[in-house]
């Protein structure tokens, strides 16, 4: 499957090789983007909306932590080692393929912000897939690399933004990080 992906990929047109190669940390940008507007929109919300916004970015580092510690784990070797042709340039060696870092954060930034925000679930799900996919269509991930990312993330940061949301709550509420409309 990976290599009829690639090969796909490289048969392309070139504004898409663009697209996929700036693509998915472009919309890593557009992710820190929403939680900042999320945030602004929680400001005059309830105590435990704005601890889900909070909450979300600290989950996303803590979901991606554990990612690298798989990664020392496993130590899966990249797909385009093989290979003399790729999209993107193959990472060096040493940075594992196992699972994709960049779908883990992708996936756990848009699930936390669907915890946030329900009504980004049908821009920030879609958007996260695309670019997770976007690290197989390049040529630096196995899909199993990205599906794994994808899972860890949209599972494991939601979950832990919402166990520790009841003792965030009375933090925000505390420290006054909300003005009650």
């Amino acid at each position: 499957m990976y290599r009829d992906i690639v090969e796909f990929a490289q048969g392309a047109p070139a504004w898409l090789h663009a697209l996929a190669e700036t693509g998915t940390d472009a919309g890593l940008f557009v992710f820190a983007a929403l939680f900042a507007l999320a945030w602004w929109r929680a400001r005059k919300g309830a105590p435990r909306a704005m601890a889900l916004v909070l909450l979300g970015p600290i989950a996303v580092v803590a979901v991606y932590l554990t990612s690298e510690l798989i990664k020392i784990l496993v130590r899966e070797e990249r797909p385009c080692r093989g290979l003399t042709t790729t999209i993107a340039a193959c990472p060096p060696v040493g940075d594992w393929s196992f699972p994709s870092n960049h779908a883990v954060i992708a996936a756990a930034a848009a699930g936390t912000l669907v915890l946030a925000w329900r009504a980004l679930a049908v821009f920030v799900l879609p958007l996260a897939a695309l670019m997770a996919f976007s690290r197989v269509f390049v040529g630096v991930h196995y899909p199993h690399d990205v599906i794994a990312g994808f899972l860890l993330g949209v599972v494991a940061a939601p979950l832990l933004v919402l166990l520790l949301t009841g003792a965030m709550t009375p933090v925000v509420r505390r420290l006054g990080l909300v003005r009650a409309s």
